[in-house]
C-alpha cells in the first residue's frame, strides 16, 4: 500500500509537470507551422481548393492564379481534370471583377493549366 500511494503522487505530479509542456508545445508548433501545413504548396506557393477551383499564389502579393475544372473524365475509376481554364487575377479589390482578370486561357488537364498559370504569376510578380 504504501508503494501505491508512492507511485500515485508520482503520477499526478507527472501530470501536473507535463501539461503546461504539452499543452504550450503543440501550440507554438501549430503556430510556427499552420501556415505551411494547412495548404499544399507547388514552386514554393500555396495551392487552395475549393469544389472545382483552385487557387494558386499568395492573396498578400499583388496577383493570384485561379484555375476552374471545367470538365473531367473517368480514367480507372478515378476523375481526372479534362478542360481547365486558368485566369491570371488581381488582388487589388479596387478594381472591378472584370478588371482584375489579367490574362485568360483554357488548357487540357490540370497540370498543363497549373504549369502555365505559374509561368504567367512568376513573370506577373517580376514585372511588379
Amino acid at each position: 500500500m504504501a508503494e501505491e500511494k508512492k507511485t500515485a503522487p508520482k503520477k499526478t505530479a507527472a501530470k501536473k509537470d507535463e501539461k503546461p509542456a504539452k499543452k504550450a508545445a503543440p501550440k507554438a508548433e501549430k503556430a510556427g507551422t499552420k501556415n505551411e501545413a494547412e495548404f499544399p504548396e507547388y514552386k514554393g506557393k500555396p495551392l487552395v481548393r475549393s469544389k472545382n477551383t483552385l487557387y494558386y499564389g499568395d492573396l498578400n502579393e499583388p496577383y493570384v492564379v485561379c484555375l476552374t475544372v471545367k470538365s473531367e473524365v473517368e480514367v480507372n475509376g478515378e476523375k481526372i481534370a479534362d478542360d481547365v481554364q486558368v485566369q491570371l487575377i488581381s488582388t487589388d479589390e479596387s478594381l472591378s471583377p472584370k478588371d482584375r482578370i489579367i490574362k485568360k486561357s483554357e488548357k487540357k488537364g490540370l497540370f498543363t493549366a497549373l504549369d502555365l498559370g505559374e509561368a504567367w504569376l512568376e513573370r506577373q510578380l517580376k514585372k511588379g
